[in-house]
């Protein structure tokens, strides 16, 4: 179990810190309300659970034969949170009222999904930690029923981290500090998304 134990708690700590998912689910809390936010979530958790999938079945050494293809994989990715980013910025001057139980219309359930999934799927770093960092901790020779079971607690630890960020930026003490200063925390926001594409592309 000792393996089992430090691969889950590696991913804990990896889902836990800042990042694209942090940002999206504390955005989405913020200004969509939690029910859209755990749409968003379940799309994440599921990106980060195919992404812990395809290390453990050799994609970390299938970038290492290509590491041409891991770049174009880190340029599309880079790209994507940018282009995030670029429309945040763009919408940020737009006013959000806070008169009905939702700050705005939200997305549907499925593109919030959709959403969380191709931001999750768009950011190479879980291939790095999870060919890394993850698969080092899973002793060679595991059994179905072992990787099946570190593939639920990836699901269950993203899912968790970001939903308690949705949830508590669901609230109305959040959801009116947004409001009141939207045009700079979209940009703030937006900012970072924006570095961290910057960073992804360049290292």
């Amino acid at each position: 179990m000792s393996p089992l134990i430090a691969a889950w708690f590696a991913h804990l700590l990896a889902a836990a810190s800042p990042g694209p998912a942090i940002l999206l689910a504390a955005r989405t809390g913020v200004t969509q309300g939690f029910r859209t936010g755990v749409w968003l979530c379940l799309g994440m958790a599921l990106g980060a659970m195919i992404w812990a999938a395809a290390a453990l079945f050799g994609l970390a050494a299938l970038f290492a034969v290509a590491p041409r293809l891991f770049w174009a994989f880190k340029l599309a990715g880079a790209a994507f949170l940018i282009w995030l980013a670029v429309n945040m910025w763009r919408h940020a001057r737009e006013p959000l009222r806070l008169d009905t139980p939702q700050t705005t219309t939200p997305r549907t359930g499925l593109a919030a999904f959709r959403l969380g999934l191709l931001a999750q799927m768009a950011n190479p770093k879980p291939a790095v930690f999870f060919g890394a960092v993850f698969v080092a901790a899973v002793p060679p020779g595991s059994s179905a029923l072992t990787l099946a079971l570190l593939l639920a607690l990836v699901f269950v630890n993203e899912m968790l981290c970001t939903l308690a960020v949705a949830r508590a930026f669901s609230f109305n003490a959040p959801r009116a500090a947004y409001v009141s200063a939207k045009l700079w925390i979209d940009r703030a926001f937006g900012s970072l998304l924006a570095g961290l594409g910057v960073t992804l592309a360049a290292t």
